[in-house]
């Protein structure tokens, strides 16, 4: 089994620091799931597995970009009138089946394939018709080639149209549908189980004793998975044992791409995850230095690829759009896997001491100048209800420095780290 890295890049000593992290990502990751051939109109949000090369132009013939008449520019007269004889009319999907005649005008209609010789359309704003002439005032048609597409002007035979690993969108759909495509060669999804861990954790609908919590990481990482367009495999809730954890962990390495826990990935004497997961594979790294989420694993079970994340609910989602999302989206074959920001300008002071990256959540707020990046009023957490009150993170680097109000610091909206 080909294992996820190269090299193990465990750091038990000290925390590894996020830019050292994310480079070990963007250089080893490298997709893990098969190629599946699907009808077009089942490959939106699908990652495509090889680059789209056209085959043919488009538009495949030159045609009148709007209604007005065919012409040869050099026939008209530029200091008068001109008054051609109309001979023929021309429809989109109609073509003409012969060549131009010097001095005479064709009607044509908006998409209709222009014939060899003519080389201009007027509008028909500009023209007038009567008995079976049409009279063009001067200046009619402003210079040659007006209102003329050419065939190719869009895609030309061999463009390379879509690259490998781009995730398709309802315009790259129509690129492919715009030069004959059927259906493309996309990544299947990525298989992946979830599980949580802790004796206090219990599902929603069971009842809810004394000292216990509802678990709603399961759910948010679910959702999350699935909107990155994984398969997802639910396996519950699993207790506070090492045996029942590393079991687990073995079964579901045989039919899966990635695992996922949450919980179970700290120093406590109950936090058996990692233990199980160093007894079937190994830890490539663990305890990021940044906050939230400190205590991240990313490792291997089996040869697949396994994250563990912290248990408090805006930990897991925060680790998992910023750490847990970019190896995520290499496994499954996407080629940009990085987070991008956005410089909006602070309302806030704030003292930054260095030494981690962190994320605050926070909201945006639009003024006379344009948008304006406020934080949110707590950092705990366990403050699940801050990540529906906010529009995105704010990502703060492990440099020590003092962000002043004004100052453009980096933001990320919640819809760049979802999809």
């Amino acid at each position: 089994m080909t294992t996820v890295f190269d090299c193990c890049f465990s750091t038990p000593g000290e925390m590894m620091p996020l830019t050292q992290a994310r480079q070990i990502l963007a250089d080893n990751v490298k997709a893990v799931v098969g190629v599946e051939h699907l009808l077009l109109r089942q490959c939106t949000n699908k990652i495509l597995a090889h680059d789209l090369q056209a085959d043919q132009n488009v538009p495949p013939h030159n045609n009148s970009a709007m209604d007005g008449y065919a012409v040869r520019f050099a026939d008209l007269n530029l200091d008068g009138d001109t008054v051609f004889p109309v001979t023929a009319r021309i429809a989109a999907g109609h073509p003409l089946g012969r060549d131009f005649v010097a001095g005479e005008a064709l009607r044509i209609f908006t998409g209709a394939p222009i014939p060899a010789g003519c080389d201009t359309i007027i509008m028909q704003e500009n023209a007038v018709e009567k008995d079976g002439f049409v009279t063009f005032s001067k200046g009619a048609a402003p210079k040659c080639g007006a209102n003329f597409r050419k065939a190719g002007e869009d895609i030309k035979i061999g463009d390379i149209l879509l690259t490998k690993g781009r995730k398709l969108r309802a315009a790259d759909i129509g690129i492919a549908a715009s030069i004959g495509c059927t259906g493309l060669p996309v990544y299947a999804p990525l298989k992946v189980a979830v599980f949580s861990t802790g004796d206090e954790i219990k599902d929603a609908g069971e009842p809810l004793g004394e000292g216990c919590i509802y678990d709603s990481n399961r759910y948010s990482v679910i959702s999350m998975l699935e909107s990155l367009g994984c398969s997802v495999t639910d396996l519950g809730i699993l207790p506070d044992d090492l045996s029942i954890i590393t079991n687990a962990l073995d079964k579901a390495a045989d039919d899966h791409d990635m695992l996922f826990t949450s919980g179970g990935v700290s120093l406590g004497e109950e936090d058996h995850v990692k233990d199980a997961v160093s007894a079937l594979g190994r830890i490539n790294f663990w305890r990021i230095a940044i906050k939230p989420g400190r205590p991240i694993a990313m490792g291997e079970v089996k040869g697949k690829s396994f994250i563990g994340l912290p248990g408090n609910p805006v930990a897991t989602m925060v680790t998992f759009m910023t750490i847990a999302r970019p190896l995520i989206l290499g496994l499954s074959g996407r080629a940009d896997i990085s987070t991008r920001t956005y410089k909006i300008p602070a309302t806030f002071d704030y003292n930054h001491p260095g030494g981690r990256y962190e994320w605050q959540r926070a909201y945006l707020k639009n003024t006379s100048n344009g948008p304006v990046v406020d934080l949110f009023h707590t950092t705990g957490s366990g403050i699940l209800t801050s990540m529906t009150l906010t529009d995105g993170l704010v990502e703060i680097s492990d440099k020590k420095h003092h962000i002043k109000a004004g100052d453009l610091i980096d933001f990320i909206p919640f819809s760049e780290v979802t999809q």
